[in-house]
């Protein structure tokens, strides 16, 4: 079982939509058995797989030991994806119950995965250096990154590499790739955005890219992959080459 955190330091990456796509490219076209885990409080991938987060338990009720890991899990429209939801409790749970005076918190979501039967888990973190991001890297084996060719967005990479960095000296962790969205293969400046995040993140920028399309947002808003909404789109077509990818290198 491999785990796969997908992370950025700022809002508007896509990473939302990679994170839910290649999760969903994994279980259609490659026969993976998945899971999918919304740890946003967000909840913007609770959504986009139509699910109302209000009505759902997170994984807040299991890090407190309120519920079992197997209790909160749902199986989705999407043959061998299954997902487990966000809801608002995640934004402070490491301050709250349990997790308050437990000096090891961030180890916790790793030891409630491990037992788990599957062949990819994916997780949705937060566009931010917080508990819930850190605690996803620890209990993953890979991190995608996700990124934008906007100058802030690649900025944001190397706050991102610092803190994977220093990470990586107390828990194994491998960057499994730099994943850019909204990519538009004549735009002026993609050599010098492209040489930045290779200065963050050598040999790490993947092939496919995922070129802009309104597609994607019509997807979110029918609560299903682009796969089922929109097959031979370009977002489609992208997402797919870039969880071929993703697979080769894992």
């Amino acid at each position: 079982m491999k785990k796969i955190a997908v992370s950025s330091f700022k809002g508007g990456t896509a990473k939302t939509s990679t994170a839910l796509n290649i999760a969903a490219a994994f279980a259609k076209f490659h026969k993976k058995k998945v899971l999918i885990i919304d740890f946003d409080a967000q909840a913007n991938l609770t959504t986009g797989l139509g699910y109302d987060p209000d009505a759902q338990d997170s994984l807040a009720s299991v890090l407190q030991g309120h519920k079992k890991i197997e209790e909160i899990i749902l199986n989705t429209d999407v043959k061998n994806l299954d997902l487990i939801p966000a809801d608002t409790w995640l934004e402070r749970v490491e301050v709250t119950g349990n997790l308050a005076g437990d000096r090891y918190s961030h180890e916790r979501l790793r030891e409630i995965l491990d037992p788990l039967k599957y062949d990819t888990i994916i997780i949705d973190t937060p566009p931010s250096l917080s508990w819930l991001t850190e605690s996803a890297l620890i209990a993953s084996d890979y991190s995608l990154v996700c990124a934008t060719p906007e100058f802030y967005s690649v900025k944001g990479l190397q706050r991102l590499g610092e803190f994977m960095e220093k990470l990586s000296h107390r828990h194994p962790l491998e960057v499994i790739g730099v994943a850019l969205s909204f990519w538009n293969p004549r735009g002026k400046s993609n050599k010098a955005f492209q040489h930045l995040i290779n200065q963050t993140f050598p040999d790490k920028l993947l092939q496919s890219k995922v070129r802009r399309d309104v597609q994607v947002t019509e997807a979110s808003i029918h609560g299903k992959p682009i796969f089922e909404v929109a097959p031979k789109s370009r977002a489609a077509e992208d997402y797919k080459s870039l969880s071929k990818e993703l697979l080769k290198r894992m």
